[in-house]
């Protein structure tokens, strides 16, 4: 799988807007597909239109729900780091491994 890695750390994609997931709603598609797709990637950092987004979204993924691009945005994540992506209703967060308060039995 490509990626975008800069500095040691690798692009992840994830919608923080509350509403729609991007990679959490699209169940069709594989998590990393979504998350990491380089030439996504390269438009939010571009700064390009959302209108443009969509239209490579669409061409990429058919059928993809494409609610959660509205405020798609990259976290840059330490390469060899394990993270999820949370969603809640909508708001996906990047969650580090090392951030998350395990609890032990």
């Amino acid at each position: 799988m490509d990626r975008v890695v800069k500095d040691g750390h690798v692009a992840v994609l994830h919608s923080p807007g509350y509403g729609a997931g991007w990679s959490t709603w699209n169940i069709e598609y594989s998590d990393e597909e979504l998350m990491f797709d380089p030439g996504l990637v390269n438009l939010v950092l571009a700064g390009k239109k959302h209108e443009e987004i969509v239209v490579y979204a669409t061409l990429k993924w058919p059928g993809a729900y494409i609610g959660g691009l509205s405020e798609l945005a990259v976290k840059w994540v330490p390469v060899g780091t394990r993270f999820q992506i949370r969603d809640d209703d909508g708001h996906e967060d990047v969650m580090l491994c090392d951030d998350i308060d395990w609890i032990i039995a």
